[in-house]
């Protein structure tokens, strides 16, 4: 299914419909746009008809000096079966050969009021969040003190009760059960909650609260970028915990390693606390700051310093 219809972005940016209206429908598959300055001056050779093709007043200041036959060569070239759509900026006047080749061809032709270049990057930044690879996670995302931390383990271990402690602590939730995550650059995850559960929390024993009418609106957020996992375990006897905090573990989600923490869960456990921490001693280390490598570091010296005393 298309993520993106072009009736989408005649919505998004209120664009004038001029012609073309059958063609509303015809998906955006890429976020790239063209201006095909080069494919009005004749050449078509290489023109990405499958992109949205946005003209400015260069390209119609050139288009008006052609021949009136010429004109409608090339309007009629401009528009293909796979063209989502032409738009015109700065609400310049439209080449009638464009509009009847465009209502020919049902490859609508819109019209918006803002200059090119800033038209251009809005539209590419819309197109890159809605079109960005896309997955769902079962856990919960919090934005504790800037830090998104998707909270993961298996069913029942506390996921939500966690989550809830630490909305009562003044952190904010993004998602409980499940977050979408996108992701938009190359190493930016962006993690969401699906519309029908947004701001609910599932506690057993209480059913389902709204944070936002509980909490207000400062408990919760709309989208937060991960950047930290931390996965819940009940606690095994015989597995060996990490507890310098030198060791450190990945998670891959779509194409980018985050870093995770597992945090063995036994009664007595402040989770909240040990999570708020977490998130903390996180933004430390990327600022530079890691106690579990300071640590390490004064012990070496404190070791060779017996050895060096032993010698004498």
């Amino acid at each position: 299914m298309a993520k993106v219809r072009t009736k989408d972005i005649i919505e998004k940016f209120d664009l004038e419909l001029i012609s073309g209206e059958e063609g509303i429908n015809r998906p955006i598959t890429m976020s790239d746009i063209s201006r095909p300055g080069i494919e009005i001056a004749g050449f078509f050779d290489y023109y990405p008809a499958e992109r949205i093709q946005l003209l400015g007043k260069t390209e119609l200041t050139f288009a008006e000096k052609l021949s009136p036959t010429e004109r409608a060569i090339r309007m009629e070239k401009l528009c293909t079966d796979v063209t989502p759509g032409i738009i015109v900026t700065r609400e310049l006047e439209v080449p009638e050969e464009l509009i009847e080749a465009c209502e020919r061809e049902a490859v609508p032709l819109m019209r918006s009021r803002q200059k090119t270049t800033r038209f251009s990057g809005r539209l590419t930044n819309f197109l890159e969040s809605k079109l960005a690879p896309t997955t769902a996670v079962h856990g919960v995302l919090i934005d504790i003190y800037g830090v998104g931390v998707l909270i993961t383990g298996k069913s029942g271990v506390g996921k939500s009760e966690t989550a809830l402690e630490l909305v009562k602590r003044g952190h904010r939730l993004v998602a409980d059960d499940c977050v979408e995550i996108r992701q938009e650059d190359e190493d930016t995850l962006i993690g969401n909650s699906p519309e029908l559960i947004e701001h609910l929390l599932e506690i057993r024993g209480l059913g389902i609260i709204n944070v936002m009418t509980l909490f207000g609106a400062g408990a919760v957020r709309s989208h937060k970028r991960i950047t930290l996992v931390i996965n819940l375990e009940l606690w095994d006897q015989n597995k060996q915990y990490d507890r310098l905090g030198l060791d450190e573990e990945k998670m891959r989600i779509i194409d980018t390693d985050l870093t995770k923490l597992t945090v063995p869960v036994r009664p007595g456990r402040n989770l909240a606390v040990i999570i708020e921490v977490a998130a903390m001693n996180f933004r430390l280390k990327r600022m530079g700051v890691n106690a579990a490598e300071q640590f390490t570091n004064r012990l070496a010296d404190v070791i060779e310093e017996g050895e060096h005393d032993e010698e004498h």
